[in-house]
């Protein structure tokens, strides 16, 4: 009997970002209204979308007789059980199985993110669908000003007495309460975690969220209507690569848009508590169209220059020119060339996808001012956990 090793995605853990689908180079991946799926006809597991996945939720494989079709994974509310397979059925594979076998085995090998080398040890995964823990909510708070229709909300969760463990740079998911039209429960929505791990309120076991309302949002609207003392079902945490450093050494350059900036404020928060005098330098290239629709505007024009260097950019003030991240990128070179060359530097990059090949573009023309190929740059930078992007 054949046995295959099928590429499938969790649906409990996927936000239906479409990361996965965009990434594939060969059109493997699709999707419907309720889930993400492997086509096992044309995957040939060349794992390029493993690594963007945010939530881990592409990882996932099963031993099988007969390949999962698209049409049954659309109906899945979750993965199926393992196949349990005896020894004979185990080793009756043809050549094609273990070439496949041997090849996902070596692709997978080197698909990971890798952590900063001091970031602290994440806990992953704690709470699921099934056994959600249960936040109440603190505090809800508009952090852009009232002449925008930008809507977005400082969110504070408190989990009572109940641990719940989290890093700078992790994310959590929210479960709606509802069902989609088709009668299933709403899919979870991940959301970046915006205040340090010792909390939003320092030593308490709460956190804070980062939420823009959109337009038929069912998550956002759910989360920015909520009211102090609502309670919320929270699953994670996720994440474990794209994490502070923790040595005080780290040169940490942020470049963000909109709500990307929620990881950044809790890198910002926890180097302002822990390490002020660190000899490492914060930056942070913060886009967005006016300064009312910059979320923590007032809070970060009061933070210290001595603490982290400020660009804040915007594309659409009146009687400016427009400038995006990039831009000021650009025109801050002869700050961020020297780092580029330090390896205690490390890139996080958060927002909008749309930002991306601006910044890669920029970075690469500041690296070439140096006379350094930025190309090769790079992929160390990411073999090393010193570079790190998560766009949508």
């Amino acid at each position: 009997m054949t046995v295959l090793r099928q590429h499938l995605i969790d649906p409990e853990i996927c936000i239906r970002c479409n990361t996965c689908e965009e990434t594939c180079p060969i059109d493997a991946i699709t999707h419907n209204d309720d889930n993400y799926v492997v086509n096992a006809d044309l995957c040939n597991y060349c794992m390029d979308c493993i690594a963007p996945c945010p939530t881990g939720s592409i990882d996932n494989w099963r031993m099988v007789n007969a390949a999962y079709s698209i049409d049954e994974q659309f109906e899945w509310d979750e993965l199926p059980e393992e196949l349990e397979l005896d020894d004979e059925t185990s080793n009756s594979g043809g050549e094609a199985d273990n070439e496949a076998e041997d090849l996902l085995h070596q692709a997978h090998s080197g698909a990971r993110a890798v952590p900063p080398f001091s970031a602290a040890h994440p806990y992953i995964n704690l709470y699921s669908r099934d056994d959600p823990i249960i936040a109440k909510v603190a505090g809800n708070f508009r952090i852009t000003g009232a002449d925008t229709d930008s809507d977005i909300r400082h969110i504070i969760l408190d989990f009572g007495s109940t641990a719940f463990p989290v890093l700078e740079g992790q994310s959590i998911g929210i479960l709606p309460p509802g069902q989609t039209a088709s009668g299933k429960a709403h899919t979870m929505r991940l959301y970046s975690i915006a205040s340090p791990r010792d909390g939003e309120r320092q030593n308490h076991n709460n956190v804070s969220l980062t939420v823009k309302r959109v337009d038929g949002g069912v998550a956002s609207n759910y989360l920015c209507d909520l009211q102090k003392g609502d309670e919320v079902k929270v699953i994670g945490p996720f994440g474990d690569s794209f994490l502070m450093p923790n040595h005080p050494e780290a040169n940490i350059i942020m470049i963000c848009t909109g709500t990307g900036s929620a990881p950044f404020r809790a890198f910002t928060e926890r180097r302002r508590r822990k390490y002020q005098d660190a000899d490492g330098k914060l930056m942070l290239f913060f886009g967005a169209r006016t300064p009312t629709e910059l979320p923590y505007f007032g809070p970060l024009n009061k933070l210290p220059d001595s603490l982290i260097q400020k660009e804040l950019v915007f594309s659409r003030q009146a009687g400016k020119p427009k400038e995006y991240v990039q831009d000021r990128m650009r025109k801050s070179a002869e700050n961020i060339a020297p780092l580029l060359q330090d390896e205690n530097t490390f890139i996080f990059v958060c927002g909008l996808k749309g930002m991306e090949q601006g910044v890669e573009e920029a970075l690469n023309d500041i690296a070439a001012s140096q006379k350094v190929d930025w190309a090769a740059l790079r992929n160390d930078m990411l073999a090393n956990g010193r570079y790190h992007v998560e766009t949508y």
